[in-house]
């Protein structure tokens, strides 16, 4: 779903988004555990991917939990972790180091500083929400995978955080979250790229707070505020938080909790084989990454 022009609601910042970021870096970790969760549940899916990687790229490293993983599950292989953010860049660093070394990299995943065909493995866990450009960031994990190298991701679906988006619908008429692409159109972006065999599934989880403010205080603490194009100008006056607050209030549940939700969608496809046919058929295959193995070429 490429589209050059500027100025469309949902484009995001990353300039903005990187600033957050380098201020989130001391506490990111307080609040990242959906990012571990579902980073833990991709490493799972791994298991059903035969590899035997030499290099695998992390686009969207975070401060590295997840990375260190996959550098203790596939522990020959040369592994670059790539963020926005040179603090988080700094922190995944330190984390590898009792391991052994990771290679850090500030850089977008769309322009990604990488050769072409280097790479085994991609894996990126929850990075994707931020790059509204699919084509371009696909078209970039196509040029750097080897043939036949795998892509592994996780990204979220457009019901997440339903709950917050529909409170601060009732408060303005500003963007206040992100907009999320559905599993279909991910799919369409990987056929048009020309990444191989696609596959994806999706499964949703609940957050639950308190009180709006604390899922308020974890996105501040991630990061992942609203740097979207569409985002109200100056700061938001206490009415219209508290029109926010009472809208959210109507969605607390019988154990008075109230929910987050979040849609995450995981995708799986592959370096396209020099010999494959350059045909894609009209669609991708949505089911279980858990029952897919690598097809013989």
């Amino acid at each position: 779903m490429h589209d050059d022009s500027e100025n469309q609601p949902f484009n995001l910042d990353l300039i903005q988004r990187r600033r957050a970021l380098q201020r989130a870096a001391p506490h990111y970790d307080e609040a990242a555990f959906l990012h571990r969760e579902v980073g833990e549940r991709l490493l799972e899916r791994l298991d059903c991917l035969k590899l035997t990687p030499q290099v695998i790229l992390d686009v969207g490293c975070g401060t590295g939990q997840i990375t260190a993983a996959l550098m203790k599950k596939y522990r020959k292989a040369r592994v670059i972790g790539l963020e926005l953010a040179p603090e988080l860049v700094k922190k995944a660093h330190k984390r590898s180091s009792w391991f052994r070394s990771l290679h850090g990299v500030v850089a977008k995943a769309g322009a990604l500083p990488i050769a072409a065909a280097s790479c085994d493995l991609i894996f990126s866990n929850l990075t994707l929400p931020w790059y509204p450009d699919l084509d371009r960031v696909f078209a970039e994990f196509r040029r750097a995978l080897k043939p036949g190298g795998a892509l592994l991701f996780s990204t979220l679906g457009p019901d997440s955080l339903i709950e917050l988006r529909r409170s601060w619908a009732a408060a303005d008429r500003y963007n206040h979250v992100n907009a999320f692409f559905d599993l279909h159109d991910i799919g369409d972006a990987l056929l048009r790229v020309g990444l191989a065999e696609p596959v994806m599934d999706v499964e949703r989880l609940t957050l639950t707070y308190q009180e709006v403010a604390g899922l308020m205080r974890d996105l501040k603490r991630l990061g992942a505020g609203n740097v979207s194009t569409g985002r109200a100008p100056g700061l938001t006056g206490k009415g219209r938080l508290q029109t926010l607050r009472t809208a959210y209030e109507q969605l607390r549940r019988a154990d008075g909790l109230l929910p987050a939700s979040c849609e995450v969608v995981y995708g799986h496809a592959w370096g396209p084989l020099p010999n494959a046919s350059r045909i894609q058929p009209e669609g991708s295959a949505f089911f279980p990454l858990s029952q897919l193995r690598r097809r013989s070429p």
